[in-house]
């Protein structure tokens, strides 16, 4: 009897002329999403390039269209039982097939092949219409790492429009059962024009994270990336069509006096409903966060002092985190790891947070102030700001002599605390992230690795490999690589400079040959400082000069100065390099800073001997003999420290980890030799200066990295962003 009864309902659909016409009008939503494709190229063509950035892209194209597609064939399946309840026919029917919910039962088939094969019709046309509009705007990265327009190769893409495809056939049950509730072909327009048009514009105004949590439960809200997990989304959708028809068949079988239809309706119903509840997604432990300052959170968690015994003495970590906001499916944990040694993450937390607001859509964003951190509180902190100054030895006495004035640095803030003195290399550091993702319940954690915070996460790579769910090295130390690409970069700045000088009346060494006044500067036995009893040399030239070499500043500001610096130099005085170093530092010659050496020498930095320092001498003489000198002054920081190197560089694993995003400025070219250590990986370079390019909201950067973070969908070889 089923069977003949569907043949009825196809037969009966394939004649009704208002069919044909409703299924001709849903190609209008193929127009509309066109149409708003249009709209944007035209907005987005109209703008800069960092206005470009912060647009808001299309998705798969089907946006409002899809709207239009659900309604008209949402009124497609409620005409099949309002029409015959209008004309009259469903008395006709009824003495065809009397078992009312047979005859309910019999226009699902009919219906739902026919909502499916247009519904996908209709998506893809949608979708491509879009993209065709979008043409090579499509692929335009913007920053919160979606692209303009999103391709079907694009994570989840494919899934979203056959899934938007599939809700197009749905909704014409929902009708069907709307209708069957309503009888009345205006009520069930009503009706429709409120779920599907209403209620998500209403949803759309509210403010965040109502705006999502309402969004992801609305019909279309359950094809793209909400909220809900892929599952309950799913299990969701299926529930709006089975507790319409369940209401419908409730309506037939009371009017039928028939229960069993409302009880395997509800039943039905029942179970999608506990499989959303089921399908939540597992939260992360409860760590007991605690609001504290702006939108942050505040915790700590104990650590060993020394790794190596973990029952032992414990010190306290201050923990922050930037909670996600909610506006979608959250992924995960970002750790940050602040640079230095001895940054505060909490402190890039709370002063450049706003770089990750786009991130925050999708993940929790968790940094501390590391044992290293000079702002932990165990060790002086103007003690570690201290630190000698770095003489260039010339003999082998003069190294020594060196090695004693560090050790004496470094003992006078050893004094205080030797145990955790001895334990402040990057690898101590890395334990205790891993401490730290352990407490939050953390399966993987995700990673953004700035400047010497690299070091930290490429430790943490090395140690606990499958605990890495993606990681950004921005302008990452590469100890690794002895500067040999540093002292490249820093001839190659030399050269930028000397060109912006002959270009421009601002620069005092607009006259000159710059390179040639510059080696006379930098090869000089003796400069005083007029009016201080200390004086610089070539060594000391160098060292202060090489901040300003490698960073002009905003309107070239730096490189001013430094060229005024230079022409006193020559001339004999080198006050405009210690006024500027003592604006910087507090003292008239640059400081080794015993906080930045503690970790340093742990970490394999310093010279092992004097044969080593002479060595890299002869060596970066052949690299830079416009600069030889610069890369010197770390390694010779450590000889003479208390603590043997406990953590020498070390390479990454080649296999068991994901690949790397490197991020770096044109003065960092040894980011990319550090992450191609692990096979996959791929650096996005910064056409400018400027190093920490994520914090310092370079919004090319921060689509990229949020890009790779979100969908771990890499740059192709070669990406550049442009300031």
């Amino acid at each position: 009897m089923i069977g003949d009864a569907i043949a009825a309902e196809w037969m009966k659909f394939r004649t009704l002329r208002s069919n044909h016409w409703l299924l001709a009008a849903s190609l209008l939503s193929v127009l509309i999403s066109m149409g708003v494709a249009a709209m944007v190229v035209r907005g987005f063509a109209g703008q800069d390039t960092a206005d470009r950035l912060r647009f808001t892209g299309i998705g798969d194209g089907l946006g409002p269209g899809l709207q239009v597609a659900l309604f008209v064939m949402g009124v497609l399946g409620a005409l099949s039982m309002t029409a015959e309840h209008a004309t009259g026919q469903i008395r006709t029917s009824l003495t065809a097939v009397p078992k009312r919910h047979v005859l309910l039962l019999a226009k699902v088939p009919v219906l739902l092949g026919v909502g499916l094969v247009a519904g996908q019709v209709l998506a893809f046309s949608m979708h491509y219409g879009a993209m065709a509009v979008l043409g090579g705007h499509a692929g335009h990265v913007l920053m919160d790492g979606r692209t303009l327009g999103t391709p079907l190769s694009e994570p989840g893409a494919l899934r979203s429009v056959l899934l938007s495809g599939v809700a197009i056939g749905l909704v014409t049950l929902v009708g069907l059962g709307i209708g069957a509730v309503v009888r009345s072909t205006a009520g069930t327009l009503v009706v429709l024009i409120m779920i599907v048009l209403v209620l998500p514009t209403a949803a759309a105004t509210l403010p965040q994270p109502w705006r999502a949590r309402a969004g992801s439960v609305m019909f279309e809200g359950l094809v793209g990336d909400g909220l809900l997990p892929p599952v309950a989304a799913l299990a969701l959708l299926l529930a709006y069509p089975v507790a319409a028809l369940s209401a419908g068949a409730v309506a037939i079988a009371l009017r039928g006096r028939r229960t069993h239809p409302l009880i395997a309706g509800l039943a039905a119903t029942g179970v999608l409903l506990a499989t959303v509840v089921v399908a939540q997604p597992a939260q992360a432990s409860d760590f007991p966060w605690k609001a504290c300052k702006k939108e942050m959170e505040c915790a700590a968690v104990q650590v060993p002092v020394d790794w190596d015994k973990p029952q032992g003495r414990k010190i306290t970590l201050p923990l922050v985190r930037l909670p996600a906001t909610g506006s979608h499916r959250r992924i995960g944990t970002v750790f940050a790891l602040p640079g230095g040694p001895g940054g505060s993450g909490i402190e890039d937390l709370e002063k450049k947070g706003a770089a990750f607001a786009q991130l925050r859509q999708r993940f929790d964003v968790v940094s501390f102030t590391p044992r290293n951190g000079l702002d932990l509180g165990v060790l002086s902190k103007d003690c570690l700001l201290g630190g000698p100054w770095i003489r260039l030895p010339s003999n082998e006495a003069e190294f020594d002599r060196q090695a004693e004035v560090n050790r004496a640095a470094a003992d006078k803030c050893r004094a205080k605390d030797p145990e955790l003195f001895a334990n402040l290399g990057s690898d101590s550091v890395a334990r205790d992230v891993e401490a730290i993702r352990v407490a939050l319940g953390e399966e993987r954690l995700s990673f953004l690795g700035t400047s010497y915070g690299g070091v930290t996460a490429t430790n943490y790579a090395r140690l606990f490999p499958s605990r890495v769910r993606a990681m950004v090295l921005d302008g990452a130390v590469n100890l690794l690589d002895e500067r040999r690409l540093r002292y490249q970069v820093m001839e190659g700045q030399l050269v930028k400079f000397a060109a912006w000088c002959a270009g421009t009346a601002e620069c005092v060494l607009n006259d000159q040959d710059v390179v040639k006044v510059w080696r006379e500067v930098a090869s000089a036995k003796r400069i005083p400082v007029r009016g201080r009893q200390v004086s610089y040399d070539g060594f000391d030239v160098q060292i202060a000069a090489a901040p300003h070499f490698i960073s002009p500043g905003a309107d070239n500001f730096r490189w001013k100065e430094l060229a005024k610096a230079i022409v006193l130099a020559r001339a004999g005085d080198a006050s405009g390099f210690a006024d500027y170093v003592k604006a910087g530092t507090g003292s008239l010659k640059p400081p080794s800073p015993v906080g930045m050496n503690m970790t340093h020498c742990l970490d394999g930095v310093g010279f092992r001997d004097y044969a080593d320092f002479t060595e890299a001498r002869s060596r970066n003489k052949r690299l830079a003999p416009n600069y030889p000198q610069q890369e010197l002054w770390h390694g010779l920081a450590c000889p003479g420290w208390p603590e043997p190197p406990a953590n020498p560089p070390r390479p990454l694993p080649s296999t068991g980890l994901p690949p790397l995003l490197g991020a770096a400025s044109w003065t960092e070219p040894d980011v990319d030799a550090l992450v191609r250590q692990v096979p996959g990986s791929a650096t996005i370079r910064f056409e400018g200066h400027g190093h920490g390019l994520y914090l310092s909201a370079e919004p090319c950067t921060i689509g990229h990295v949020n890009r790779y973070l979100t969908w771990l969908k890499l740059p192709p070889p070669g990406a550049v962003c442009r300031s």
